[in-house]
């Protein structure tokens, strides 16, 4: 894969990301089924953490609840620390 098509997929995956946060926000205040925290997360975790904070901002949504919080932010420091590590070496 290119640069351009991981930036590509990354965007992607991002957008999607912001997008199930939303869904997730909506369903709430609908009364209805959620998306599962462990599907938001995973999104995360597999390099949507950019997407779930700014959604989290945009859609002041999952700010106090706990453990989420934590877990997200807890990915966000492993992924910075690997970024960091990879472009040390």
């Amino acid at each position: 894969m290119t640069l351009l098509g991981l930036i590509g997929a990354l965007l992607l995956l991002n957008f999607f990301t912001m997008l199930r946060f939303w869904q997730d926000k909506q369903r709430a205040m609908a009364g209805q089924r959620r998306v599962p925290e462990a599907d938001l997360l995973g999104l995360a975790l597999i390099g949507g953490s950019p997407g779930a904070l700014l959604a989290r901002r945009l859609f002041r949504h999952k700010t106090r609840k706990q453990p989420f919080s934590t877990w997200l932010f807890l990915i966000v420091a492993i992924q910075l620390g690997a970024l960091g590590g990879f472009l040390l070496f």
